[in-house]
């Protein structure tokens, strides 16, 4: 994402007080301007009026970068972490995002009931090989005509990026910023076939951006 659109999403998530925490202003900063996922994720959703659930929302940064590409669709995020919840909520509606809503899940346990599109973005590798199993195949249940299930997935690889995957995620776990490690790195050719069973087309490309990382953007659709 251009660097001054990254930093005016940033500015949502300032401190109300000048000597206020600073860490989700720069985090969401670098992280706009850095990672190719939401320029990605929103070519993927263009076009589609189909309301969007979130699925692992985090801060909510997909509803604010739909927001600014003048996308808007009716959405919903959940996510396990209350505190970022909590964060995403105050950030909405200081930007005005009058059609966005954010409710804490535990995914592993219960998938929140919705029609339309489903976004599942660096969630899948956090689930076990069952609970995957589960979300997917009630995200496929949920697509309505003319909506579409994005996921971004760290693909199971045993090469150079496959390493630097686990090595970021189980970091990740270990400073705090994601509540739990990851469990199940799902193959591209289990996926292709839960879509072909489903009678979904779906697309895959490489998403790796100038990061180490071996993630990959998937578009899968009613055909």
């Amino acid at each position: 994402m251009p660097r001054r659109r990254a930093s005016e999403i940033a500015g949502i998530f300032l401190p109300e007080r000048r000597w206020g925490n600073y860490w989700d202003y720069f985090y969401v900063r670098e992280k706009l301007a850095s990672d190719p996922l939401y320029p990605g994720v929103l070519d993927a959703l263009r076009g589609s009026r189909a309301p969007l659930l979130d699925v692992g929302c985090g801060l909510g940064l997909l509803a604010h970068a739909l927001h600014r590409d003048g996308q808007a669709l009716p959405y919903r995020g959940v996510d396990i972490d209350q505190a970022k919840i909590a964060r995403a909520r105050r950030a909405a509606q200081r930007a005005g995002l009058a059609r966005a809503e954010f409710a804490a899940a535990d995914l592993a346990r219960e998938i929140p009931p919705h029609a339309g599109s489903v976004a599942v973005l660096d969630v899948l590798q956090y689930l076990s090989a069952p609970a995957q199993r589960r979300l997917l195949d009630a995200a496929i249940a949920m697509l309505t005509p003319g909506a579409r299930l994005v996921i971004r997935a760290a693909l199971d690889d045993e090469g150079r990026r496959g390493r630097y995957t686990r090595w970021g995620d189980r970091f990740a776990h270990l400073t705090g910023w994601m509540p739990a490690s990851p469990k199940h790195y799902p193959r591209a050719q289990a996926l292709r076939d839960i879509f072909d069973q489903a009678g979904l087309s779906a697309s895959f490309a490489p998403l790796h951006g100038r990061t180490p990382f071996n993630h990959w953007l998937i578009v899968a659709a009613r055909s």
